[in-house]
């Protein structure tokens, strides 16, 4: 097989500074390597137990942070698949690599805490004075610091320069956010920024109109765009099996002509999406699926279509005569973005605005909320001197790291890697074991 010239030495180049080295060998690429790291750590296994739209364990047939990102790499894959196939540009040895995107779609979900975007808010609002929390920007830091939890220390799994990039879903640091809850990364991850673009200040490199976040490498692009294939058909189905969604709400919003709820607020009320003609075809033939039961197949079908949209197309940037990834750009016809963001809507309003959805909210934000309060008053507010008498809240590994540590701000950010990395199901235990009188298990594994 030729080699692939689509990716160079640039692309293949390894973030070496704190990380773990890599074991090189013959028989695997350097984004094999990447794959396979990921689906080997630990943070990508506990995903198996974090959710996605419902809670983790209530039932078997739900998809899970682990699921979905399965989903979505394959999904990826198979879009490569297709450009392959039908671009012109594209050939046997100039090709994307079907490794690398899977290893950025896998790896996409990796920094999210328990209880979904819900744990994620709640984290960062306890964060904030700390520099905030992102999942995407929490991706980052398991990658290239904390994937390794070793005697000596905590090391990342030394990325390509492709892989750090293709998860560099968001490119504005916390200090540039503007008042923003998301869509950031760390201010100290500034470093990733200029190790891929040779800028940490990626605004003055790029036109006025358009901002860092909206500047992503083409494998970054189709991980996006398998993300939205997947949230828009997959977790509708959910929706549906739940009976959170069902042919009375599609009808509900047929009648209204739009689809939201409506608050008095004349600020909010303007991101109402009215339905168009093409909209209403679109509920209609969902509506019908529901009522006949054959929504699942025909919405799993739609997922195909999707994928088959998908071009490529060139652009110009700064970065396109140094990477390939960046000389090209994935193209969906807005008219298919039209149609997944009417799902995403579909899910707001009858799913993530369920009374149901905000009482679990409110139980998984109160779950965090007390552990955290626990963690900081032991560790942060009454903290001792190293080798001091602090209670053993954490794993004693971790609690030896936390000691160990004498700058606050960085013992607060070891305090959300413990957070961040729970699972729903561990949440509840670590919850119940400080506050609940009646439950205690010396058995049980930290």
């Amino acid at each position: 097989m030729p080699a692939n010239t689509f990716y160079n030495d640039f692309d293949r180049a390894t973030l070496e500074t704190g990380q773990k080295p890599r074991r090189r060998g013959p028989d695997r690429s350097e984004f094999q390597l990447d794959r396979d790291r990921i689906i080997f750590s630990t943070a990508f296994r506990r995903l198996q137990n974090k959710t996605q739209v419902f809670q983790a364990g209530e039932y078997d047939f739900y998809r899970t942070r682990l699921t979905h990102s399965l989903e979505v790499g394959t999904i990826a894959k198979s879009i490569c698949q297709h450009l392959r196939a039908t671009s012109r540009v594209l050939r046997e040895d100039f090709h994307l690599d079907l490794d690398l995107v899977e290893a950025v779609s896998l790896a996409h979900d990796m920094g999210h805490p328990p209880f979904g975007h819900a744990g994620e808010r709640v984290l960062h609002r306890l964060m904030e004075k700390y520099g905030g929390f992102e999942g995407n920007a929490q991706s980052l830091r398991i990658l290239t610091r904390i994937i390794y939890d070793q005697k000596d220390g905590r090391f990342g799994m030394a990325p390509t320069r492709a892989l750090l990039d293709g998860i560099l879903k968001y490119k504005r640091l916390f200090r540039d956010r503007n008042g923003g809850h998301n869509h950031f990364i760390y201010d100290d991850q500034a470093e990733y920024l200029e190790f891929c673009f040779g800028t940490a200040d990626l605004a003055t490199a790029l036109p006025a109109d358009l901002s860092p976040n909206g500047f992503k490498s083409l494998e970054c692009q189709i991980m996006d765009a398998a993300d939205d294939i997947a949230y828009s058909s997959f977790d509708i189905v959910d929706s549906i099996k739940a009976r959170f969604l069902t042919a009375r709400e599609v009808t509900e919003c047929l009648e209204l002509g739009y689809i939201g709820r409506r608050t008095g607020s004349e600020e909010k009320d303007a991101r109402l999406l009215w339905l168009t003609d093409d909209d209403r075809a679109q509920l209609e033939k969902l509506r019908g699926h529901i009522i006949d039961g054959f929504y699942d197949a025909s919405l799993n079908k739609n997922i195909g279509r999707l994928i088959q949209s998908c071009s490529l197309a060139e652009r110009e940037n700064f970065m396109a005569a140094r990477s390939n990834r960046y000389r090209y750009e994935l193209v969906v016809p807005p008219e298919l973005k039209r149609e997944m963001k009417v799902m995403k809507e579909l899910a707001r309003r009858y799913v993530f605005q369920n009374s149901l959805m905000h009482q679990m909210e409110f139980k998984g934000n109160k779950i965090l909320e007390s552990i955290s309060e626990a963690f900081e008053a032991n560790y942060l507010e009454k903290m001792p001197a190293p080798g001091g008498a602090a209670l053993v809240l954490v794993s004693d590994h971790s609690h030896a790291a936390l000691l160990a540590e004498p700058e606050p701000a960085r013992r607060a950010r070891m305090i959300c890697d413990y957070l961040a990395g729970m699972t729903d199901a561990y949440a509840v235990r670590q919850y119940k074991r400080l506050y609940a009188p009646d439950y205690g298990s010396i058995s049980e594994i930290l």
